[in-house]
Order: structure tokens, then sequence, then C-alpha cells
């Protein structure tokens, strides 16, 4: 079982923005193949995340993962997280705002959602939250 990373959506809108971003470091769209994230500290426990993913923390909620392809030294001393350049929508989960990244047991990840790029566009993050809560997604 692989284990998984959290990471609060920082300065994106709405899960639809973050996922724009995302797609947006695709070959398609002129860049890497994939998306990077800098962070000042390699995980410890990198070899267990290997087939893991990046769980997305939007407005108090897990609202989407990107797989995690690797880690790499950027050369200036930090790290990258290197990702899929995509969003793959999850049941929304309600998490604390943390720094940095946090660890995310297999166990406690959420589920995916079948469609539910549909759903993220056409929510507003406050609804997709009060939904959650109230549990009726």
């Amino acid at each position: 079982m692989p284990l998984h990373l959290t990471k609060i959506a920082f300065r994106s809108e709405s899960p639809a923005t973050l996922r724009r971003w995302l797609e947006s470091h695709g070959r398609d769209g002129g860049g890497f193949g994939e998306a990077r994230l800098t962070t000042r500290y390699k995980p410890k426990r990198k070899a267990e995340i290997v087939g893991g993913s990046l769980y997305w923390i939007h407005s108090r909620n897990i609202v989407g993962r990107s797989p995690i392809i690797g880690f790499q030294d950027n050369g200036q001393g930090k790290y990258w997280i290197r990702l899929e350049p995509r969003l793959i929508a999850v049941e929304p989960t309600p998490r604390r705002a943390h720094q940095g990244w946090r660890y995310l047991e297999d166990s406690d990840a959420p589920k995916d959602i079948a469609g539910g790029n549909d759903m993220l566009d056409a929510m507003p993050a406050e609804m997709l939250s009060e939904l959650s809560r109230l549990a009726l997604l």
C-alpha cells in the first residue's frame, strides 16, 4: 500500500483552477509533461510514496489528487515533487490547513469519484465543503 502526501492548493481560487494549472504543465501545454512543486525537504519516507498521490486541500477539504511521479533535486538546494499533470476528483473529505505537506496513509485516503471533474468544475468550493459536511457527497 503506497503512502500519500497532502498539500494545500495555495493560490488556487477553486479546484477547477487547480486542474487547469496542472494540465497546463502537460506536453500539450508546452511544459515538461509533469507538474513540479518545490519543497525545501525531500520526504524521509519517499520510498513508500512511490505509486502514491498528492492529495490537494482546498477550502478545508481534500478535493482531488495528482499521482506522484517522483522527487528530484532542483540544483538550488531544494527538491521538486514531480506530479502527473492531472487532477483526479475524490470524495470531498474535511482536512485542516497545514504548512508544507503531510503524510497520508492509504487507508485514510478518500476514494476517487467517477466523472468527478465535472462536479468540481460545476460547484463552488464552499458548496462542495457544505455538502460534504452534511454527508450529502
